[in-house]
Parts: C-alpha cells; structure tokens; sequence
C-alpha cells in the first residue's frame, strides 16, 4: 500500500512539472506600465484650467531626462503615447528626426518623455492611443442642468472651481517631480472618475442625461484601452503616457483585464 501511494505521489509530481513546464514555454502575460501627465504644453481643452509650469526651463529639463533614463531601464517594448491615428505619419516621421538628432523636442508630453524614453530604450518608432470619434457628449447634460436641476448644475461648478483652485495652486507651488507623483496617485485617479459620477444621476428615470454624457467618456476611454489592448500582446512591456484624466480610467480597467498584468510607475517618478 505505500508502495502505491508513493507512485501516485510521484505521478501527481510529475503531472505537476509537466504542467508547469508547459506554462514556462508560454509567453509572459503582457506588462502594462501607465504614466498619466498634466498636459504639458496645457491646450487649455481640459475642464478645470490652469496656468502649466515651465517643463523647458534647464531645472525641468535635467529632470525629465533622468526620469525618461529611469523608466527606460524597464525596457518598454511599445511605447503608446496620447495621439490619433491621423497624425501617426507626422509623429513616426518626427520621431526617427529626433533619433537621428535632428529634431528639438517641444513642450508637449509626447515629446519630453514619450520620444525621449522610446529613443533610450531603442524602440523603432512610437504609436498613438487616442480616439476622438467619441467624445464626452456634456452638451444636453449642461443644458438640462441650467434649466431644470440648478442645485446639481451649482454643485457640479462648485466642485469644477475647487479643483481648478487645487490645480492652480499646485502648479504654482510644486516642482514637477512632485506634479508628476500627485498625477499617479490613486486618491488623484478617483477624484477624476468621481467628478463623473457626481452628475450620472441627473435625470435618473426619465432620460437618463447624466448617465449617458458619463458613459460616452467611459466610452471614448474603453475605445482607448482597447488600443492599449491591441498593442500589450503576450510578452510585450506596454508604457502609456496619457493625461491624467484617461489614465485614472484606463487604470482601473487594466486592473480589471485578466490577461495583462500592471506594472508601477510611481517608484521611478
């Protein structure tokens, strides 16, 4: 009787080490590093505004290229980076300029740290993740809200203040390291979602007018995740470096996805 148990001990070992061999032969599930951003070069098109600081000064500067050696240890295989698809000739030729050191870099975001760590990390070219086609649809919900819910409409441009105030006040006071780690932090990330689903309710059981303008954000967002999507295949190291605003979302939904794994950017900022 030993001398069975002990074969099937050992025919349970070795079905054990056969299965994990196998899952040894298969590709890692893929990495997903995302890095959300203040608009760098500030296009003014986001709900809160506020005056940006400098990221070209010589401080800003030496920082950012620290930070895009930093990140590039983690050898990101694709690098997808906050622009359509329309404009995916203009950035690939932009970018293999700048490789060949032909090309100064700009304020913006896609620039200063998208083309600066691709280039470090030896990728061949950058690619866009943004979708335009849906937007936030906030037309009705703000035309509902000044006719027919003013106490939600006063709430929802209290709120709106506040954060521009916090806003302002932090670009004015914080170095960028520090504006970078408070754009990454999670408390940030569910303000930016909750800002969304303090008007979801607006119209609730009639037209639903809140519940639709926070699903066609959510909807422009899962479109971008699914180009996220499209490029974390199994054995890929993903960087995103998108605004705030989207990574708070794409976050949460890569946390959700079963078939990539995050990766922590903020120890490197």
């Amino acid at each position: 009787m030993l001398v069975n148990a002990f074969i099937r001990c050992a025919g349970c070992a070795l079905t054990l080490l056969a299965f994990a061999h196998g899952l040894a032969g298969e590709p890692k599930p893929a990495e997903v590093m995302l890095l959300g951003v203040f608009h760098f070069a500030n296009p003014g098109q986001d709900v809160v505004k506020a005056d940006h600081l400098d990221v070209l000064t010589d401080e800003n500067q030496a920082y950012l290229v620290a930070l895009s050696e930093r990140i590039s240890r983690y050898r990101p295989t694709v690098v997808l980076l906050e622009f359509t698809a329309d404009r995916e000739p203009a950035v690939q030729e932009e970018y293999l300029r700048y490789v060949a050191g032909d090309f100064d870099l700009p304020a913006n975001e896609i620039y200063q740290l998208g083309f600066r760590i691709a280039a470090l990390a030896g990728a061949p070219t950058v690619f866009g993740f943004d979708e335009t086609a849906v937007q936030w649809q906030a037309g009705p919900l703000f035309e509902y809200l000044e006719g027919s819910d003013t106490v939600t409409g006063a709430r929802m441009s209290a709120f709106i203040e506040e954060l521009t105030r916090e806003e302002q006040a932090a670009q004015a006071t914080l170095s960028l390291q520090a504006l970078l780690r408070r754009a990454n932090d999670a408390d940030r990330d569910a303000l930016n979602r909750g800002f969304y689903m303090l008007t979801n309710a607006v119209g609730n059981g009639n037209d639903f007018i809140g519940a639709d303008a926070t699903a066609s954000w959510w909807h422009r967002n899962f479109r971008m995740y699914a180009l996220v999507q499209r490029h974390a295949l199994p054995g890929e190291r993903v960087l995103v470096i998108g605004g705030q605003g989207h990574i708070a979302i794409l976050r949460q939904l890569l946390a959700d996805d079963v078939e990539r794994r995050a990766v922590d950017v903020r120890p490197l900022l």
